[in-house]
């Protein structure tokens, strides 16, 4: 695709974005009262962003223009931020973290693959250099010290020679039986084939008769192939089978790997090109057009003094350098503009004086009265609105900017698409101005102070002592702030080097190397009938394809961009709850893989006997996350999480102390900033396990994350086997496979594939073609997720905070009703207390 391809894909996606800018904020003013008016109207927002936001990324990733890339990667960041906040909405108005689109998606006739959210790919592009030289580090370090995970191999028992000979012996014999076996086969085959020739060849006297039979044999075997080519024909154009060639990659496929490879080198040149020429561009200014524009600022201010002078009689106060300095005064004013703003300002002194003199004053609860009724009314009177957004005033300027400057811009003459020279004069103009102006004042408040003395015969005031005093209060404040603040989050590790902490935390084994995993290998399918079941008032199970997709929105996209992190709604930390196998270990590395960050391992089997005692937690603590916060993005990951919130600690575990970091984490999480991108991820088998409140206090979101569905094991076992260099034919039902294994997870679908798939297995494929049967025997010997345990599951959800805002809402009851309740009881508890 060239570039203006390219560039033709972003004017349509521009245009898309600002009519759906319109729309939005005309029914962000509207208040609604209809809740599935209200989810239709979000659900629309939201799908609408998606599209534009897998077009931007698109566009943002291919486009080799430096100054467009620019705005583009504003409003990028921009929409991925809306989109967060439609989700936040649309959480808080359902009540749950997943959401079912089936409807929406048939009215604006999307498939459901195009509702996938895309990672960007300059989260790991922009950083590719340090994350590989992080990597250099940390693979040295764990060579250094023994825990290298790349060298690892089984481990060899040394057996005594008798042993050996023995083994050896039992090969060679039983190497011999089966040759034996094959020989006596052989002959009693030949044996069989003779004495069955005598027998026929009494019968078959006739040439004729023979041929017509070996004829009719040929003519039924090539019919039926005639027929066989004919179906399979059939079904691939039917689009119910895959063409030959599918899943090999063709011609076309590789020349648009090795075009984008190219383009990302176009780009990192005309990115170098583009910021040299900011240097030079500006340098050239300074010497040419730098004197003219010290000579015309100094020109204005003198006017200034003199016009100010003519209408006041006075010379005015200029401006001081916090305030701005000259640049208040003159900021894309015409000479009359700053004529009758000085007018205006001398009315408005007048005024004051004699309001201030008009003046009763009023009472303050009088005050406060009319404020409240007027509140109570306008919540009585309004529906729900839209909670105001960050993102779109960032959305509509770049929309303006690119109105402004890219809509109509004639490009002809720039076919390779470099830097617009023009523009960065126009940037550099006003940086170089603002440089000038901060010389220019210095030099004019000179000037006024000798024309004061001068001209009107006035000796200079001295700074009144007011003045001084509050700026040493100030002073005070700002020092009692920082002491104050130097007790709470004091650096226990001023001494040391992030290097050396960095490198005592991988020797420690809590920093650990993230496998190498992508989310997009999180396999699974849509939910298709989610909205109908819903309907019915059945809460459908979420599908794997929801949970890989609130993985990118609360996990990915806040990490990847710190624009996005920093103003977003914040997610501090996730739970991942689900039975064994469903691939909870899997997500946390691809969180780490697809943004590049750090994964600290907190886990309590992992903390155990590591820096004992309280000093030696709030050390351990204090190293781990002031690490993070420098190396950012970072994951903390907390496996077995419902160990640190034992109800009770069961006998075998005590000496581990799980407990330890009960206490740190709420703390933790109170002292992360939106600056910090760092999330806490905690996985767990048995949530239930755990004591609820604390629990849920820590872990602000929590995604289930269920055994696949028919679906989803439809998919897994296809691309399973085909992964594991499987072939699959007719033989092999995959239907039937995922059919049978319904209850088992993910991790029994991959041992099973591997187990079976041996070498020697795949090398049998091309004569003897795989069976279901042969996957089925495998998984007989696994015990399945049962009912039971995918049902304690979702009671254990029920009672969570947001599981009982859904079950009151689905009720019509009210979380003041549950509080009046709770009350009530207290109460009767005290009086019966009181009684005994």
């Amino acid at each position: 695709m060239s570039n203006t391809m390219y560039n033709k894909m972003w004017h349509q996606t521009q245009e898309a974005l600002t009519s759906l800018l319109d729309k939005e904020s005309q029914k962000m003013m509207e208040p609604h009262q209809n809740q599935v008016f209200i989810f239709q109207m979000l659900a629309t927002f939201y799908i609408k962003y998606v599209q534009i936001f897998r077009n931007l990324e698109n566009v943002y990733d291919q486009i080799v223009h430096p100054q467009k890339r620019i705005l583009i990667r504003k409003i990028l960041d921009g929409v991925m931020g809306r989109i967060l906040e439609l989700k936040n909405e649309m959480v808080e108005l359902e009540l749950t973290e997943f959401h079912y689109f089936d409807d929406l998606l048939q009215d604006l006739k999307l498939a459901p693959q195009q509702l996938d959210i895309p990672i960007p790919k300059y989260f790991l592009k922009e950083k590719l250099e340090v994350i590989k030289e992080r990597e250099k580090i940390l693979a040295q370090i764990l060579a250094n010290t023994g825990f290298d995970a790349t060298d690892k191999k089984y481990p060899v028992r040394a057996i005594p020679l008798e042993e050996a000979i023995k083994v050896i012996q039992v090969a060679e014999r039983a190497r011999q039986g089966r040759l034996r076996a094959m020989f006596m086969k052989q002959i009693f085959l030949q044996e069989y084939r003779a004495r069955q020739a005598k027998i026929l060849g009494e019968k078959i006297a006739d040439a004729g008769a023979a041929a017509l039979r070996i004829q009719k044999v040929w003519r039924g075997f090539q019919q039926s192939k005639k027929a066989e080519r004919e179906r399979e024909e059939e079904m691939i154009f039917l689009g119910m089978n895959p063409p030959p060639l599918f899943n090999e990659v063709g011609a076309t496929i590789i020349e648009a790997e090795k075009v984008t490879h190219m383009r990302d080198k176009v780009q990192m040149k005309h990115e170098e090109d583009y910021r040299g020429a900011l240097v030079t561009i500006k340098d050239d200014l300074k010497l040419t057009e730098g004197p003219d524009i010290k000579e015309n600022l100094q020109d204005q201010i003198r006017r200034w003094f003199i016009e100010c002078r003519n209408l006041t009689g006075t010379f005015p106060d200029y401006p001081r350098e916090e305030e701005g300095g000259s640049a208040i005064i003159f900021s894309n004013k015409t000479p009359q503009q700053v004529i009758e703003d000085i007018i205006a300002n001398q009315e408005e002194k007048e005024t004051n004086k004699k309001k201030k003199k008009e003046k009763k004053p009023k009472t303050a609860k009088k005050e406060k009265e009319k404020n409240e009724t007027k509140e109570k009314n306008k919540e009585e009177d309004e529906g729900w609105k839209m909670s105001p957004s960050i993102f779109l005033h960032t959305m509509e300027e770049g929309s303006n900017v690119y109105k402004d400057v890219w809509k109509n811009k004639d490009e002809s003459w720039n076919f390779y698409q470099d830097y617009d020279p023009e523009m960065i004069k126009e940037e550099k103009r006003k940086e170089l101005e603002s440089e000038i102006r901060v010389q220019v004042d210095e030099l004019m408040r000179q000037e006024l102070k000798n024309l004061k003395l001068a001209v009107n015969r006035e000796k200079e005031l001295p700074v009144k002592t007011g003045r001084k005093k509050g700026g040493k209060k100030k002073n005070k404040r700002k020092k009692g702030k920082k002491g104050k603040m130097g007790k709470k989050d004091k650096d226990l590790t001023a001494d040391r080097t992030i290097e050396s902490l960095y490198k005592e935390l991988v020797e420690e084994g809590l920093l650990i190397q993230a496998l190498k995993v992508n989310l997009s290998d999180y396999i699974g399918e849509y939910s298709y009938l989610g909205t109908t079941l819903r309907q019915v008032s059945i809460e459908p199970m979420p599908s794997l394809l929801d949970v890989r997709q609130l993985i990118t929105l609360y996990g990915v996209l806040p990490l990847g961009s710190a624009a996005v992190h920093k103003k977003a709604p914040l997610v501090k930390s996730l739970l991942l709850a689900g039975p064994s196998g469903v691939g909870k270990k899997m997500l946390v590395h691809a969180i780490c893989t697809e943004t590049g960050a750090n994964l600290f391992n907190l886990s309590a089997t992992n903390i155990a006997g590591k820096y004992p005692g309280n000093s030696g937690l709030q050390m351990m603590l204090h190293v781990v996350f002031k690490v993070a916060r420098q190396l950012q993005p970072s994951v903390v990951w907390i496996g077995d999480a419902e160990k640190t919130f034992y109800k009770k600690v069961p006998n075998s575990e005590r000496e581990m102390e799980p407990k330890r970091l009960k206490k740190q984490l709420p703390k933790i999480l109170k002292l992360l900033k939106p600056d910090d991108r760092i999330l806490i991820v905690g996985t767990t088998q048995r949530p239930f396990d755990a004591e609820l409140q604390p629990f849920c206090r820590v872990y602000q979101k929590i995604i289930l994350v269920p055994r696949p569905d028919y679906a989803s094991r439809f998919v897994l076992w296809k691309q399973i086997i085909q992964r594991n260099k499987g072939v699959i034919t007719d033989a092999l039902s995959v239907s039937c496979l995922a059919k049978i294994s319904d209850g088992f997870t993910q991790g029994h679908i991959v041992q099973v594939v591997k187990e079976v798939l041996t070498e020697r297995r795949i090398r049998q494929q091309a004569r003897k073609p795989l069976t279901a049967v042969e996957f089925i025997t495998a998984l007989t010997s696994m015990s399945p997720v049962y009912q039971e345990e995918e049902e304690s599951f979702k009671v254990w959800y029920a009672k969570t905070p947001m599981g009982r805002k859904r079950a009151l809402a689905l009720t019509g009851g009210n979380a003041e009703n549950e509080k009046d309740k709770g009350k009530k009881k207290g109460n009767k508890r005290e009086t019966e207390k009181k009684k005994k």
